[in-house]
């Protein structure tokens, strides 16, 4: 794999680790699935991180804006993926104007944020009558299993974690009309990982990275070979789903 420049804090996936492989495909099963639906768009990716996924929507779309505040993952992006136009901002505040994009693409993004309604709004703002959403975030139920609605999140990066149900009511009160909810779930080889590694590779991979310990040689390469793949994103169960995926439309 190629290495990044990027630090590899825990804020951001980044792509070119091993370590890192299984959340970065994770990720990008998310950004593959979505790209057909942005055929020949203009693009705002509000949030953009590293830029892999921006990438990967460019190849598609007719432009993509990615947005991201740090100065330095900003100058990465702009240097490693030439077909994204970066511009730093405040997601809270979008730098784009009324109706001036096809579609808003926010993946891994709105946990972060202290005002979601706010950055919801923003986004119905600048999506044109018709235009998508496309929001995707952890599922609280199984991403921090147990907690409610207004605790803290154990990822230091996150405010505020969602089940669907509440990204669902979020994105309508933002005056949005909810086409699709769906969930990201692990497919058959992955099952069969989980089984292999105590019945959880999240969990085994989360146990080391708290305690240090180097990694077996069966996990590193099990993680290793995690392909975009392996991940199924399906309407049905989402409440045990790993990541949630809403698609909604700006009413014309």
């Amino acid at each position: 794999m190629t290495h990044t420049d990027l630090p590899l804090t825990g804020e951001r996936t980044v792509p070119g680790l091993d370590v890192e492989n299984y959340w970065f495909r994770r990720h990008e099963a998310v950004y593959l699935a979505l790209a057909p639906a942005c055929r020949d768009a203009v693009v705002l990716d509000a949030g953009v991180g590293e830029g892999y996924g921006a990438a990967l929507l460019a190849t598609w779309a007719r432009r993509v804006v990615g947005l991201e505040l740090d100065p330095a993952v900003a100058v990465h992006v702009g240097a490693r993926y030439p077909t994204v136009d970066v511009v730093r901002a405040d997601l809270q505040a979008l730098p784009v104007p009324d109706g001036g994009v096809d579609a808003v693409v926010t993946l891994q993004v709105i946990e972060h944020l202290r005002d979601q309604p706010g950055f919801l709004a923003e986004c119905a703002r600048v999506l044109r009558p018709g235009g998508r959403l496309h929001c995707a975030t952890p599922n609280r139920l199984t991403f921090s299993p147990g907690a409610g609605p207004d605790d803290r999140p154990l990822n230091p990066f996150h405010t505020r974690e969602l089940t669907g149900g509440e990204l669902v009511s979020l994105v309508a009160e933002a005056g949005m009309h909810v086409e699709d909810l769906q969930g990201l779930h692990h497919g058959s080889a992955l099952r069969a990982l989980d089984a292999r590694h105590g019945g959880s590779l999240i969990a085994a991979q989360v146990a080391l990275a708290l305690s240090g310990e180097p990694w077996p040689e069966e996990l590193a390469a099990d993680v290793a070979s995690v392909a975009a793949a392996d991940f199924d994103l399906r309407t049905d169960d989402v409440d045990a789903s790993l990541d949630l995926l809403v698609t909604a439309v700006r009413p014309r």
